[in-house]
């Protein structure tokens, strides 16, 4: 009889928030064994409780993505396991808002070293494997990549960061077979969009929260996207079918980018 075709291995930085964990389960339940890479913490725990509970062949490893060193070992540990590496997404960051003039050295430091500098050695570290497997490559960047927003500048130039390292990298690795695209949602239903008005909402988190959706233009109707929305979007753009697709930003954010 034929060998059995190797099941895709998927690395999903961020694995344990909210668009990370629905890529995993997503992608696991359509076949492909996922490696979750993640901070350790009670929210990585109950990723992969939940994953465990639904079948998904899946692997936990615990990693901070600002070392570069660890960026190299988590690759290197998903492709042993994985019997090699297919998709890498780099899910990973965190956000910040508030004036410039209040931005300390270590807040820029944080900030860029995880939604910028890590991404770049996962995928420094990945290219090999992926070069072998033909591989993907999906940025999780943010409509603030695109646009600016008022009072968050720092995170503004770690997300524009992203998608024009997505552009480059598409180019680059093109002649070996790897697409690398970005995804650019604008407000996801998360924990990290909680923790935002949590944080910076004062008192009045819900206040907050009403503030981000009356930009949108759909006025009354309007709602906060779906982690499963933005999973679905990213399990497309892994598949063949999508071959075509590299090196784009894609928005996904209820037309909120498309008057500029």
């Amino acid at each position: 009889m034929p060998e059995s075709k190797r099941r895709r291995c998927a690395l999903i930085a961020g694995g344990a928030g909210g668009m990370g964990l629905a890529t995993a389960k997503r992608l696991g339940s359509s076949g492909d064994r996922v490696v979750i890479a993640d901070l350790p913490s009670a929210r990585l725990d109950a990723a992969a409780a939940e994953l465990a509970g639904m079948d998904v062949e899946h692997l936990i490893v615990p990693f901070d993505i600002r070392g570069i060193g660890a960026c190299q070992a988590v690759v290197a540990t998903a492709a042993e396991w994985g019997g090699g590496l297919d998709i890498l997404v780099n899910g990973a960051g965190v956000w910040l808002e508030g004036p410039s003039q209040s931005v300390s050295e270590s807040d820029w430091d944080r900030v860029l070293s995880i939604n910028l500098k890590g991404a770049f050695f996962l995928i420094n570290a990945a290219i090999a494997h992926l070069e072998r497997s033909r591989g993907t490559i999906i940025n999780i960047a943010s409509d603030a990549g695109l646009v600016g927003n008022n009072g968050a500048a720092v995170y503004c130039a770690s997300k524009g960061g992203l998608v024009l390292l997505t552009k480059s990298l598409a180019l680059e690795l093109a002649p070996a077979g790897i697409r690398v695209n970005a995804v650019c949602p604008a407000d996801v239903a998360t924990p990290m969009l909680e923790f935002q008005a949590s944080r910076y909402g004062g008192s009045d988190p819900h206040s907050y929260m009403r503030k981000l959706l009356s930009r949108y233009p759909q006025g009354e109707s309007a709602r906060f996207i779906q982690a499963d929305e933005i999973a679905r979007l990213i399990e497309y753009l892994c598949e063949p079918g999508a071959a075509p697709i590299t090196g784009t930003a894609v928005t996904i954010d209820f037309g909120l980018t498309a008057g500029y």
